[in-house]
């Protein structure tokens, strides 16, 4: 099933919700899933409360769908680039970089099928190719196993977070829910 970017990015802000200020996330206040720190790194000055859904939208567009490639990756597997993208929302694209690339490590055959890849989390031309590579040997049902090893990866860094810092633990079943959850 293809998934455009815009029906990508309209699954996020279903999934973020609007204006939320509350004391226990470290993300401080956000509004359409955006941080006061993002707003105004990208410019925005006016009351959070206020942040315009289409100025949303723009932000993660261009931060969490073009600058981290995943709209390269979207464009082979739908699915794979939602969960990309909605990965990066919550845990910035470099993580979600990281978790496809030591997936695809991890289902390579031991370097038969593509070479390892450094999980460093920039997805360029050589995770896209070892993707393609996947996609082709393993078909629907690779794409699958992808996004369950994705939402492994996902889930077990939530469970860090919740261990790492008590005042987490209040959003784990939501994370769980919201994000985990097939």
């Amino acid at each position: 099933m293809t998934k455009t970017i815009d029906a990508i990015l309209e699954e996020v802000l279903r999934a973020e919700g609007g204006y939320v200020n509350d004391p226990r996330d470290a993300g401080g206040e956000t509004n359409w899933g955006i941080t006061i720190a993002t707003a105004r790194a990208d410019g925005y000055t006016g009351a959070m409360r206020d942040l315009p859904r289409e100025r949303a939208l723009d932000i993660y567009r261009r931060k969490y769908v073009v600058a981290p490639g995943f709209d390269k990756i979207a464009a082979m597997s739908g699915a794979i680039g939602a969960e990309l993208v909605d990965t990066g929302v919550n845990m910035g694209p470099v993580a979600a970089g990281r978790f496809l690339q030591r997936a695809l490590n991890a289902f390579n055959g031991g370097g038969k099928d593509y070479p390892d890849l450094a999980e460093d989390g920039a997805v360029g031309t050589r995770t896209r190719m070892a993707l393609d590579t996947f996609l082709n040997k393993r078909g629907a049902e690779g794409e699958r196993v992808l996004l369950a090893a994705l939402n492994a990866l996902q889930g077990e860094r939530y469970i860090s977070l919740g261990e790492g810092r008590v005042a987490n633990k209040a959003f784990m079943y939501g994370w769980f829910r919201t994000r985990v959850a097939a």
